[in-house]
């Protein structure tokens, strides 16, 4: 008899992780071009995820918690900085200064003195100083939000392990343009790269910091 993938997975791809010594919230690319109705870029489960988050903000600036904020920028005069993801991704374009689309969502705003990191690849480490930020900071474990779940979330989760980082996705405050891909992401970090959680495990861990 065939086994559902999680019985498959069970004992050997289901480790957790935890919360270490010290974490930051990562907010990833929350954009209006993810969020406005006509963009290619539109998409309906990071509408839902973006609605989810400022609840889980407020929790980590109570806490004294830092929170990242990463952003995606090209330069519009020539795109040479998107490298050959732009050229995989044309839809991308739309992401740079001069365009409403590339500014953040008004409900998830940096608040004054969080750091912005801007990025031209998925993965918030890519190219950035993210990875030396943490580590500065004394920080073990990066909390992870935002857009979109199979592109930079996962490989933001990834690279967070290969970093030395544990990866922990609040899955309520992360979203994609179709539940598949979404939910196929979250088993896969969940199963190899780090945890998956609640939104409300999230906030009780937070709240009791």
């Amino acid at each position: 008899m065939a086994q559902d993938q999680t019985s498959n997975y069970a004992g050997v791809w289901d480790g957790k992780l935890g919360f270490g010594k010290k974490s930051a919230v990562i907010v990833i690319d929350f954009l209006k071009g993810y969020t406005t109705e006509g963009s290619d870029l539109y998409a309906p489960g990071v509408v839902t995820a973006v609605s989810e988050t400022p609840e889980l903000l407020d929790a980590a600036r109570k806490a004294g918690v830092d929170i990242i904020h990463t952003q995606v920028r090209y330069n519009e005069h020539n795109y040479i900085d998107g490298g050959i993801w732009i050229k995989k991704a044309p839809v991308l374009k739309c992401l740079v200064e001069s365009n409403p689309l590339a500014h953040f969502n008004d409900d998830v705003l940096p608040a004054p003195g969080e750091t912005v990191i801007t990025k031209q690849y998925a993965s918030a480490f890519f190219g950035t100083s993210l990875a030396a930020t943490l580590t500065a900071a004394g920080i073990d474990t990066l909390i992870i939000t935002g857009c979109t779940t199979s592109g930079c979330i996962r490989a933001t989760a990834v690279d967070a392990l290969q970093n030395g980082f544990r990866a922990i996705c609040i899955r309520e405050c992360c979203g994609d343009r179709h539940d598949g891909p979404h939910e196929a992401n979250l088993f896969d970090i969940n199963a190899k790269y780090g945890d998956v959680i609640s939104k409300a495990e999230c906030l009780e861990y937070l709240n009791n910091l």
